[in-house]
């Protein structure tokens, strides 16, 4: 019963700034979002954007009309002009008058946010559930559904990031896998991080929420129409933070299925390249392309690190000695540090491919070779 009276008593106040406040600033909702919002395309993503220009309004009108009492009062009643400073004490009216109006203020943008929250906080009922787990510095996608699964990193070239080409259109916000939604379907967000505090933050589906180690977060998305929407993390998760990226792709239904069955063929695919014995070539090529997506953000384009702070790949003892201890500490990690366990974010392949990789190039020359069978024993 109060949810109804809230919702209803929001839509009252959305026709009345729709009609007087909203016409004062036409084309708000539509400008250039470097100054303003992204266009919305969610119906939440509309109702953050309404309550932003409305609240602001209130704000505006506030301040025209204080300064506009004080800057009279300072102009008309200066000392220059020969009035004296008045004596008084108390004055009930006035004192009741100025707490009164800025509780109905309140009241007032209190009734259409808590409306928004509540609706943003409705989770029940969603056409399918997709899980976020956030990582230094990616994302996984799981949908259960559909029984697919995979990571969603940055691709935006080293040669940018370090100034030696230009920026592309995407600097920054483009990744190899995106997330791929159907358009009209309630989609469930289930959020919860790997490693540090993580947030998922797509601006123009007007969906932000923290994904928190040992915690499970909630929030849910509609999205109107077909496109390419991006977002970053928005919490301050390490020394990559700023290239942790998120590229939603809203598609038909129809496209989300052949999409889901595409996924699940490149899933077949991997499985069965790690049954396969690789040549050299074959995982040096493969263990560039993942040295470059999983391990260049810590230890460097070169394999050099950072001295005090990540160690380097060229010349260390995990790299130069027994393939055993190189394996173990990729697929394992290292804990207290921020050597992550890569044995469920790489299949077998990708994992032999990235050892040999480390163990051959970036100023090492073991020539030892590591196949996907090794790995899938160790696991």
């Amino acid at each position: 019963m109060l949810k109804s009276c809230v919702i209803n008593l929001k839509h009252i106040l959305y026709r009345l700034f729709s009609g007087m406040g909203m016409s004062l600033v036409p084309g708000l909702a539509f400008a250039e979002y470097g100054l303003n919002f992204q266009r919305p395309v969610t119906a939440i993503a509309h109702e953050l954007l309404w309550l932003h220009n409305a609240i602001l309004i209130i704000c505006v009108a506030i301040l025209v009309i204080v300064f506009s009492f004080m800057f009279y009062a300072i102009i008309m009643h200066r000392k220059g002009r020969g009035h004296q400073a008045a004596k008084f004490h108390d004055n009930t009216t006035l004192e009741i008058v100025w707490t009164v109006i800025p509780f109905v203020i309140l009241v007032v943008m209190a009734v259409p946010s808590t409306a928004t929250l509540l609706k943003m906080d409705d989770t029940s009922n969603p056409d399918m559930t997709v899980q976020i787990v956030g990582y230094q510095w990616k994302w996984k996608y799981e949908y259960p559904e559909q029984d697919l699964s995979f990571f969603s990193a940055l691709t935006t070239p080293r040669e940018q990031i370090e100034n030696q080409a230009d920026k592309g259109e995407n600097y920054l916000l483009e990744v190899d896998n995106p997330m791929v939604l159907p358009v009209g379907k309630k989609i469930r967000f289930v959020l919860t991080a790997n490693d540090v505090l993580h947030a998922w933050w797509v601006p123009q589906l007007g969906v932000k929420k923290d994904a928190i180690p040992g915690y499970i977060n909630e929030m849910w998305t509609q999205i109107d129409e077909p496109g390419t929407y991006r977002g970053q993390c928005a919490e301050l998760c390490g020394k990559d933070h700023g290239f942790m990226p998120i590229v939603v792709e809203a598609v038909s239904e129809e496209e989300f299925a052949k999409w889901a069955s595409v996924q699940k063929a490149k899933m077949v695919a991997a499985e069965t390249r790690a049954a396969k014995t690789w040549s050299r070539d074959e995982l040096m090529e493969r263990g560039e392309q993942i040295y470059k997506q999983a391990c260049v953000a810590c230890h460097g384009a070169t394999g050099a690190g950072i001295p005090g702070v990540f160690p380097a790949i060229t010349g260390s003892k995990i790299s130069t000695g027994p393939v055993a201890a190189h394996l173990d500490i990729v697929l394992n990690g290292k804990a207290g540090t921020a050597m992550q366990a890569f044995k469920g974010q790489l299949n077998d392949a990708d994992l032999a491919a990235v050892v040999t990789y480390e163990r051959n190039a970036l100023g090492n020359k073991k020539g030892d070779l590591v196949q996907p069978a090794e790995v899938k024993a160790l696991r």
